[in-house]
């Protein structure tokens, strides 16, 4: 893709149309002002060294560089720009409690409101070290993963509000483990769970989640938000409070013996947050302690500067407009470089010699993306075939290659694609093979063996010589054979078990039907026709009962965690 950064300068090209008018004004002026000497032609042979088209050239040698310089003011870009950095940091990710207890305000202006303030400090606080957002209450999800896109992070914590989980209660556990999961597989970096909750754990279990997070090396730290005294929640942000099923209005109060134990099992340090600093600077020493590891970040941005080819190329003119005089030169006067076609014969081959260096140039990005693949930077040499097939898409070689480059970091599907593209634009028999033969490499490692034999087939037809491809084929039709044995046995033991169950659900209502009729039959000379009635109407109303009773049970044990403890 090609653009302009500032294509506003382009509206500075109105300038060339101009100045060739005025140009062609001036040369008539002076045709004018010659003809007052005479006869044009001869007062040409009187000035033999003045040359009529070298001033012509001259002209559109410094028009093209304006036109050029122009261009390159409105800064053109294109294709894709890969840059890496070096940060030496560590990892946090930070689970927030949002049930309803931290809408609780004794402290200012209330717990949750606070524990956002920490997180944004510490936000500000961090440099070169990535984080990650968790929110809980009943239940625990990922708000943001882990990253080092501070402004994403503040962003994604205005919007924290317990109306986000509807799920409430207080899950430490499932919180922890949560974090545990959503650090990089980074080895020897410093990794630290941020807790800020109020104690109140409804669930269970997370001292378990604190010790297996630090067996895998990461230390959990717990900030207690709130008073041992307790405090009421607000409802709706009047004077109304949370009240239990027995009515009374609950305090929800700091449960600082657990935030302490889980600290502890967590290998890190218990924090007391109150109305002041002293545990944002507490949580800063904290985490100032744990290791720091050098580690890249690759930085994707759409467009690549493209300004330097032009600039080039405005050198070139300007200085071939210098040296170029506006009389003949004695000592060249043979070669009649300036005749009447010849400049723009020469302005033809500058073209097209601009235009080769242009085509060249997919091919040299393709030599670069080669260079960086054996080097093993896949991802630097997938955005260098990227850039050459942006110069020419039909470009088979470009797309083979990034097709490698793709399934060296394990993007199979993407790899398919390309190679798929390549067979099809290859005139090359072997190379067109080739593609093929990765294709069905690529199958036969996901077990997709009747696709991987057909790739392989195709890479047969053209280079039957291939020695590798049809040892691969061999192979995957045996594995295809196995794979089929294999579900065979399976299939039939479900068609047995799925037989054996119907026939046994069969017998089941025979005999239900057989004991029926039989209870009909004795109860029949029994009992009067109402009698039988009365019986039937009393069976129904205590199946009724009783499935209303199971209802009721069921709804109960749903809502039992939240009809006792709402906060």
């Amino acid at each position: 893709m090609f653009r302009f950064e500032d294509p506003i300068y382009l509206y500075l090209l109105i300038l060339i149309p101009i100045l060739v008018l005025m140009q062609f004004w001036m040369v008539y002026q002076q045709k004018k002002r010659l003809r007052r000497f005479g006869d044009i032609n001869l007062v040409r042979e009187l000035m033999p060294n003045v040359s009529r088209h070298r001033p012509r050239v001259k002209f559109i040698l410094l028009i093209a560089a304006l036109a050029l310089m122009i261009v390159m003011l409105a800064r053109p870009q294109m294709g894709t720009k890969i840059n890496h950095e070096k940060r030496t940091g560590i990892e946090t990710i930070i689970a927030m409690d949002i049930s309803n207890s931290m809408l609780a305000e004794d402290v200012v202006p209330s717990r949750l409101d606070r524990a956002k303030m920490m997180v944004e400090n510490l936000v500000d606080h961090f440099t070169n070290d990535k984080i990650g957002l968790i929110v809980f209450a009943g239940d625990a999800f990922v708000q943001l993963p882990i990253t080092s896109d501070y402004v994403s992070a503040k962003m994604f914590l205005s919007n924290i509000d317990p109306s986000m989980i509807d799920v409430q209660g207080t899950d430490l556990a499932a919180a922890i483990k949560m974090a545990t999961n959503s650090f990089t597989q980074e080895q020897g970096i410093g990794k630290a769970i941020i807790v800020i909750t109020d104690g109140e754990d409804h669930e269970g279990g997370a001292l378990e989640a604190a010790r297996e997070a630090k067996d895998k090396g990461m230390r959990v730290f717990v900030l207690g938000i709130g008073s041992p005294k307790g405090a009421p929640i607000p409802i709706g942000g009047g004077n109304d409070y949370i009240k239990d099923e027995t009515g009374q209005t609950v305090m929800s109060a700091l449960n600082e013996d657990m935030c302490k134990q889980v600290a502890e099992a967590g290998g890190g340090a218990y924090i007391h947050v109150e109305n002041n600093s002293n545990a944002q600077e507490q949580l800063n020493a904290e985490l100032d302690k744990l290791s720091k590891k050098e580690t890249a970040v690759t930085i994707y941005s759409d467009f690549d500067e493209q300004f330097q080819a032009v600039a080039i190329l405005v050198m070139l003119l300007l200085i071939i407009e210098i040296c170029i005089l506006e009389v003949r030169n004695p000592h060249l006067s043979k070669l009649h470089l300036f005749s009447r076609n010849k400049p723009m014969m020469l302005l033809l081959l500058l073209l097209a010699a601009t235009l080769n260096v242009q085509a060249q140039s997919d091919r040299d990005y393709v030599r670069k993306g080669n260079r960086q693949f054996r080097a093993g930077n896949y991802a630097e040499a997938e955005t260098s075939y990227r850039k050459a097939l942006e110069r020419n898409d039909r470009n088979p070689q470009a797309i083979y290659n990034l097709g490698n480059a793709l399934l060296m970091q394990r993007k199979d599907s993407a790899a398919i694609q390309q190679f798929q593209s390549a067979a099809k634009l290859e005139q090359n028999p072997y190379r067109r093979a080739q593609a093929y033969h990765n294709i069905g490499t690529v199958c036969q490692t996901l077990k997709m063996y009747g696709d991987a034999i057909e790739a392989y087939k195709e890479a047969l037809r053209n280079n039957p010589r291939d020695n590798e491809t049809r040892y691969n084929l061999e192979l995957c039709k045996r594995q295809q054979k196995q794979q089929k044995q294999q579900q065979q046995p399976q299939q039939n033991n479900k068609d047995k078990k799925d037989d054996k169950q119907k026939q046994q659900k069969q017998e089941n209502n025979k005999q239900k039907q057989d004991k029926q009729k039989q209870q009909q039959q004795q109860q029949k000379p029994q009992m009067s026709k109402e009698n039988a009635e009365q019986l039937l109407n009393a069976a129904m109303q205590e199946e009724k009962n009783t499935q209303q009773r199971i209802k009721k049970a069921q709804q109960q044990h749903q809502q039992k965690r939240r009809l006792q403890k709402n906060w």
